[in-house]
């Protein structure tokens, strides 16, 4: 099968987004389908102006424009992409979107245009958007437009289907779960070790992670918790400063961006993975972290729920204070935490790849029927 992604990021950017295409496209490629991406995202030494490069397999068309910053944007690149999807005839147009992904929506538009079967994947919470965006679907031809509609979790999807009113998919992000799998005895020291993996942007919530620590530490004992945060992004000075501001230099230890065969090392050592979004479409950092057999503690209603099972290998709270009332408990009730990371270490999340692409194949199966090819 030829099958051509388009969205606005892809890597090097590192993000949500950007993980799942990559990781999706390279599983695809791998199993014997051509693959091609087209994306406004420059590449690795700043390709663009359609250059191609190859990512283990995967045909990336680098479609991105001298903007400031390398944003993924390109109004200029319709032509191009219109003479891409001529040229490559494929099978199916598989489009990655967010709330504001002009260079995605550009290509769902195109795709339609010429008439390829076209499967639209969100990836985010559209949380707060969806009266706008319903009102835009009556208004224009996206509410009956001929696409297989999906969103990476049954949380995402159900947003998506308040918008156009019609079936919404599942397609969620695969991981090679044997590589994240733990392979040490969990940590069993009096010191509760979390780590938080994340891009330091607002939306993550990086500085609501502080405070909660700093909430938890007024109930516990100095040297009793050690949270590692993982990551790089426009909140990590504000981050520090809160750190330092808070008196939790000895607790919160920022570390940066770090290789994700780093981060499985981390987890090793630890017990607890802290994820502080509320609009968390799936959650690929807390997948990692709850395949290496880490205790998941997220907010309730993001999709994280969609792998974690409040008391059961995770906890599902409702708001900030109630994570830090988790973190104390999981410190004070070792038994509890052991009980959570054996179930965690014994039941691997259900993301395998061969099961992830099944999810992606019966998508593309609906976008052909609904084209008719």
């Amino acid at each position: 099968m030829r099958i051509v992604h388009v969205s606005d990021c892809y890597a090097p950017r590192t993000g949500g987004i950007e993980t799942q295409v990559r990781d999706l496209a390279r599983a695809q490629a791998a199993a014997g389908h051509e693959v091609h991406v087209l994306t406004a995202t420059p590449g690795p030494e700043g390709e663009r102006g359609g250059v191609v490069t190859d990512d283990e397999g995967v045909r990336v068309h680098r479609l991105g424009a001298h903007v400031p910053f390398d944003l993924p944007i390109n109004p200029a690149a319709v032509p191009r992409m219109r003479s891409l999807l001529a040229e490559l005839a494929p099978d199916v147009v598989h489009v990655h979107a967010g709330v504001v992904s002009p260079f995605a929506f550009d290509g769902a538009r195109l795709a339609l245009d010429v008439g390829a079967p076209t499967a639209i994947t969100w990836h985010c919470m559209l949380d707060g958007a969806v009266p706008a965006l319903r009102a835009a679907a009556s208004r224009t031809r996206w509410r009956t437009a001929p696409a297989a509609l999906s969103a990476v979790s049954a949380a995402a999807a159900e947003r998506v289907a308040a918008v156009f009113d019609t079936e919404v998919g599942v397609v969620p992000n695969g991981m090679d779960v044997e590589r994240w799998s733990p392979h040490a005895e969990p940590a069993g020291t009096v010191v509760l070790r979390a780590v938080a993996t994340m891009r330091l942007a607002p939306r993550k919530r990086g500085p609501a992670l502080v405070a909660v620590v700093e909430d938890a530490m007024t109930q516990l004992d100095p040297g009793s918790l050690v949270v590692d945060v993982f990551g790089d992004g426009p909140t990590r000075d504000r981050m520090a400063r809160s750190v330092r501001r808070r008196g939790l230099d000895d607790v919160v230890r920022l570390h940066g961006r770090v290789p994700r065969e780093e981060l499985w090392a981390a987890y090793q050592g630890a017990h607890v993975f802290l994820a502080p979004a509320v609009l968390e479409a799936f959650g690929i950092a807390a997948l990692e972290a709850r395949s290496a057999g880490l205790v998941v503690i997220a907010h309730r209603g993001t999709g994280v729920a969609e792998f974690v099972t409040d008391g059961e290998d995770g906890l599902l709270v409702d708001d900030d204070a109630q994570m830090a009332r988790a973190l104390v408990r999981l410190a004070h009730e070792p038994e509890l935490r052991a009980r959570l990371q054996a179930r965690a270490r014994a039941v691997p999340p259900p993301f395998a790849w061969p099961a992830v692409l099944a999810r992606a194949d019966a998508e593309y199966t609906r976008a052909r029927s609904i084209v008719g090819r």
